[in-house]
């Protein structure tokens, strides 16, 4: 016949400790309960287990066999049951993530080796666009955004920060002149990139300004050769230029009217309980990504 549960608990406390009182207390629940469930188990064995009177609470023969098989099943129980928690608490399973192209390859993608050592129960799936992809349509589960968060429902945790340059190389400018203000720009060739709209920081306040040229194209990389060939002027993230700038090959302008840092963000869908193996990715990215390694580039 199968198993019965229903009472066990309660009579394995009663004989652990000699008392229907103090197995209540344990199981935190009233000595009425308890003794109700050890009835019922009484009576669907049809024998009894303990021998009570007003002064103590013994087993008896059929008792102490009962307890001394059930017992050894109880604590297999337990453990199967911490086992099962215990795997559950820890990171497994893949991951989904999705990051800027070029970020996530200089950034994110040198992350993953390290992070999959660390967690050999977890796999990643990283996907690189620069198309802000809709997390919940396409299942992911932590998304990098750079610069201003719309309103949403998710939640956002700040990894770092970026800087927007605008820069130019040296022959382009001794041909072209040096832009002394934003609306200069309109006399320059500018490299566009996916937005038209540049921004700048004028009397406290973020400002924008439609920009033109001869080239417009979504990748970064892309800009930046334009740029060192000396095709125009290119507004940047500071991780794309920090080497050619370093090297000569292209100088920044415009540094009066320079950006605020903006913020590096690893976006996650609000009102459930983090999974442990989003939990971990995410303290992994806050701890390998700090502020100072993205704007230097060390």
């Amino acid at each position: 016949m199968a198993p019965h549960w229903e009472g066990l608990n309660e009579f394995l406390s009663v004989a652990e400790h000699g008392s229907f009182t103090q197995a209540a207390n344990k199981l935190d629940t009233t000595v009425v309960s308890v003794s109700r469930r050890v009835a019922a188990l009484e009576a669907y064995l049809g024998v009894k287990l303990f021998h009570r009177t007003t002064r103590k609470v013994s087993l008896t023969d059929e008792g102490e066999l009962y307890y001394q098989r059930c017992r050894p099943l109880m604590a297999a129980l337990v453990d199967a049951e911490q086992t099962i928690t215990q795997a559950q608490s820890l990171p497994a399973g893949q991951i989904r993530v999705t990051a800027p192209v070029n970020f996530g390859e200089q950034y994110i993608a040198p992350l993953l080796a390290p992070f999959m050592v660390t967690y050999p129960q977890v796999a990643v799936d990283l996907h690189l666009t620069n198309r802000r992809v809709d997390m919940t349509d396409t299942g992911t589960d932590v998304a990098i955004r750079i610069g201003h968060l719309p309103d949403s429902s998710l939640k956002a945790k700040r990894l770092g920060s970026r800087q927007l340059t605008i820069c130019a190389s040296p022959d382009y400018l001794a041909l072209n002149g040096r832009p002394e203000s934003p609306s200069a720009l309109s006399h320059h060739s500018c490299l566009v990139g996916s937005n038209e709209h540049w921004h700048y920081q004028s009397g406290g306040k973020v400002r924008t300004l439609t920009v033109s040229g001869r080239l417009r194209c979504n990748s970064g990389v892309a800009l930046l050769n334009a740029a060192k060939h000396g095709l125009g002027l290119a507004q940047l993230p500071h991780y794309y230029v920090q080497s050619a700038l370093a090297s000569g090959e292209l100088e920044e302008v415009l540094t009066d009217y320079r950006v605020e840092d903006e913020g590096i963000w690893a976006l996650y869908p609000s009102g459930r309980q983090l999974q442990p193996k989003v939990s971990a990715w995410l303290a992994f990215l806050a701890e390998h990504l700090p502020a100072q390694q993205l704007r230097t580039g060390i």
